[in-house]
């Protein structure tokens, strides 16, 4: 190697193996490409309305009709 030439990754504590090497680079790669894309805009497509889970959480069944807010515990006894 060049002097000019630095290594990408070098290990400077203990011995790994193959293994772990392999393992450190695939997740190294991994987040880079994220990275990239996340710069270039290039974000996957929003799940579909069926797969969101967000439309699980109930609402309330009086709807709007329900007093919300400071002082709705008084309202919420008096009659409509």
């Amino acid at each position: 190697m060049s002097s000019e030439q630095k290594p990408f990754l070098q290990i400077v504590r203990g011995d790994p193996g193959p293994e772990e090497i392999a393992a450190l680079v695939a997740v190294l790669t991994a987040r880079a490409r994220a990275a990239a894309a996340a710069r270039d805009g290039d974000r996957p497509a929003r799940p579909s309305r069926w797969a969101d889970r967000s439309r699980l959480v109930r609402n309330t069944f009086a709807g709007d009709l329900e007093p919300r807010g400071p002082g709705a515990w008084r309202a919420s006894a008096l009659p409509r």
